[in-house]
């Protein structure tokens, strides 16, 4: 029975969107974590009857067919890239986005990333670098005698040395952003890819149009909401409740069928 078969597509399509459900509430308090959605789509219909097909000599035709869905599939676990709530921490090396754009980071293979998580530390040498020592572009190297390191909203960081008055300019930390930004891939670490989806890396600075500023000692939250995921969670479990009833409902006439032939 095709019912069998199309619920069990129901089934497996909700075990996916409960999988990005989960993934979601994990990473409630990850850094920058940009929470994802999935998209369905209905399957291959067989038409048994066209709409428009004759229904007599005389021209008559039909204004509606009949066509027999297959079930359903995910076809996308796209991102939402929403500002996620910005939180004081008052450590130097705490960067915020407050608007567009993601901080460049460099891979030990020479690929460079892309994250939202300003959680920076500095290495032996002094340079900013993530958490994982993975260094932040362009390579901003801190003297080891720096009384203080301050972070402008336009991305310029400065030190105060010893013996000076006023501080000295080390460099300026590099943004991108992208055309299609759900379009990157996620790899971990909080850290996304260049794909062929999300077009290539539109490079700038904080602060100019179309980027946004920083925020020295803030970092940017997940944006993930704990109401919106437990809604999605009850939906989710009630559509995988349908399918199997949908299946135990087909079980039961097949076994009303197989009745008859014992019969």
């Amino acid at each position: 029975m095709r019912a069998l078969y199309t619920a069990a597509t129901g089934m497996m399509a909700q075990e996916r969107n409960v999988e990005v459900i989960a993934n979601n509430v994990a990473n409630m308090r990850t850094n920058g974590f940009k929470r994802q959605t999935v998209h369905f789509q209905d399957l291959l219909y067989e038409n048994q009857k066209r709409a428009g097909s004759a229904t007599s000599d005389q021209g008559t035709q039909s204004p509606a067919g009949i066509a027999i869905g297959s079930g359903a599939k995910v076809v996308a676990t796209p991102r939402i890239m929403t500002q996620g709530t910005i939180s004081q921490t008052d450590r130097t090396y705490d960067l915020a986005i407050r608007g567009e754009g993601f901080f460049r980071v460099q891979l030990p293979d020479g690929r460079v990333a892309f994250t939202r998580d300003g959680g920076f530390e500095t290495d032996a040498t002094g340079r900013i670098t993530t958490k994982d020592g993975y260094l932040v572009d362009p390579g901003i190297t801190v003297p080891a005698d720096a009384v203080s390191v301050s972070v402008s909203q336009t991305g310029l960081v400065s030190a105060l040395l010893p013996g000076q008055v006023a501080p000295s300019a080390l460099g300026t930390i590099n943004m991108s952003r992208f055309i299609n930004k759900t379009g990157l891939e996620s790899m971990g670490d909080n850290l996304f890819l260049e794909t062929p989806g999300s077009g290539a890396p539109i490079d700038g600075t904080p602060g100019s149009e179309g980027y946004g500023n920083l925020q020295q000692g803030y970092l940017e939250e997940s944006n993930v909401n704990a109401v919106t995921e437990i809604a999605s969670m009850i939906q989710a479990q009630r559509a995988y409740e349908l399918n199997s009833k949908v299946i135990s409902s087909a079980d039961q006439m097949l076994q009303a069928t197989s009745n008859l032939f014992r019969g």
